[in-house]
């Protein structure tokens, strides 16, 4: 490698409806934006933007939907929810951490998915709820 070569760092990206701030840490202990279960004692993150969207846009709450840059504070694993279930390989780039997330900036421009797709979605979710299927392995 050059000298005057440079590294890139993976961006890491959370969606949610938190108000939150630079500096401020997503900790564990909440509900997961896709089912009713019990608190979390894992933070998840994504290496896409794509993910991070749907869960802003999947978020419980009433407040906008935002997306945060975050930074993981500790170790990180590949997300088993999506990586063991779904997506073999971790093409969403999925991740999960019981260590803080830090957040670094927040994206202010985003596309949302369609509103055709996000109801295909919640069809899709609420349909697993139904069949029993929609456990998180936490």
């Amino acid at each position: 490698m050059s000298a005057s070569a440079s590294m890139f760092a993976q961006s890491f990206f959370h969606g949610t409806r938190a108000d939150l701030k630079t500096g401020d840490l997503i900790v564990v202990g909440y509900q997961s934006n896709f089912t009713s279960t019990r608190r979390l004692s894992w933070v998840y993150f994504s290496g896409t933007l794509d993910a991070a969207i749907w869960g802003a846009e999947l978020a419980a709450g009433s407040g906008p939907e935002r997306i945060y840059v975050v930074e993981p504070t500790g170790p990180i694993e590949d997300d088993p929810n999506l990586t063991d279930k779904k997506f073999p390989g971790n093409p969403t780039l999925s991740y999960r951490s019981r260590e803080p997330l830090r957040v670094i900036a927040e994206v202010t421009k985003w596309q949302g998915h369609t509103p055709e797709r996000l109801q295909q979605m919640k069809d899709g979710l609420a349909r697993l709820q139904a069949e029993g299927k929609a456990e998180i392995i936490d």
